[in-house]
């Protein structure tokens, strides 16, 4: 199951605490100094289901520093803890609304920073304190209460009702293997394909109401905001062609008005379901809207290999 919205806490390590301690006789303070707390750094990676791991941790936490010891040895300094997140993760601090985004593969940041360990009695010695008998305390480690959300970084978004045949083209333009069945909500989580370096969106069939949390709702809806071009897949099944396309519309608008300036494209899917005069007439049905359509099958080789030269060419 794809996680895509988390609440958790992470919190760094605190310092190790320096020590009070003395050769033998009191001769002179020989405390080391306590060990810095480990940090947490956010790093990317192309797993798009990592925020699983991190779903079943209400708080996620570094290791303390060590305290010091005798004979002026330091205490060990706790390692980083790297949690990687999905590129196209936000994380958001919900105390100081300092926000975090991962949009390449190559990100990395400082979450929250380790606390410093503190000063042995050692490095308190003076002309005129020579057995200080205090320490320092370790300082705490930085701690955010975060909102984590996921919005996939794709370059294109094929979208329309269920089972109008998303899945099937994604599968036969690209390298991606998703689950395909005859039912609505076959597509339970957003399917990822590539073709040529550029990834296109399956995003789950949306339904009149989506915007307001009917069918699947809009949890998936927010992995579209960032595409470059939008394929409206209507099937040939429907009566109404133009309705479809328009009630489709209305979800995104009421979701986010800025979706529908997103270039768009229609494909008139599962055209080997129904005769060339029914398919002419639900290419006249549309030509009101404007909108270039492109009459598809994935039984048809021609149909599909315009729609990768339609990638490829905007990509180039």
């Amino acid at each position: 199951m794809l996680i895509t919205e988390i609440n958790t806490i992470f919190k760094a390590g605190n310092g190790g605490n320096g020590k009070v301690s003395f050769y033998k006789g009191k001769k002179g303070p020989d405390g080391g100094n306590g060990g810095k707390g480990g940090s947490i750094y956010i790093s990317a990676t192309s797993d798009i289901y990592a925020l699983g791991n991190l779903s079943k941790n209400a708080k996620v936490e570094a290791e303390n520093g060590q305290y010091g010891m005798r004979n002026k040895k330091d205490g060990r300094s706790a390692e980083d803890l790297e949690i990687k997140l999905p590129i196209g993760t936000v994380v958001t601090d919900i105390d100081s609304k300092e926000i975090f985004e991962i949009t390449s593969k190559d990100d990395r940041f400082l979450l929250c920073r380790g606390g410093l360990g503190g000063l042995g009695n050692w490095e308190y010695r003076s002309s005129s304190d020579r057995t200080p008998v205090y320490a320092q305390n370790g300082f705490k480690g930085q701690q955010r209460d975060v909102y984590i959300n996921l919005k996939l970084i794709a370059d294109y978004g094929l979208i329309g009702f269920p089972n109008v045949g998303k899945s099937s083209l994604l599968k036969e333009i690209t390298n991606a293997n998703p689950k395909i069945g005859n039912y609505p909500f076959t597509t339970l989580d957003p399917n990822l394909g590539e073709l040529d370096g550029k990834i296109i969106a399956d995003i789950p069939g949306l339904i009149q109401g989506a915007s307001k949390g009917k069918g699947l709702g809009i949890k998936f809806l927010k992995h579209i905001e960032k595409v470059s071009l939008l394929f409206h897949c209507i099937s040939c099944e429907v009566d109404d062609p133009e309705k479809s396309y328009l009630t489709i519309r209305n979800e995104l608008k009421v979701y986010n008005p800025k979706l529908l300036d997103i270039p768009e494209i229609i494909l008139l899917t599962k055209t080997d379901l129904r005769s060339k005069k029914e398919i002419k007439q639900h290419l006249n049905d549309l030509k009101s809207l404007k909108i270039k359509v492109l009459p598809t099958s994935i039984h048809d080789w021609d149909s599909l290999e315009k729609i990768k030269n339609l990638i490829l060419k905007s990509s180039s």
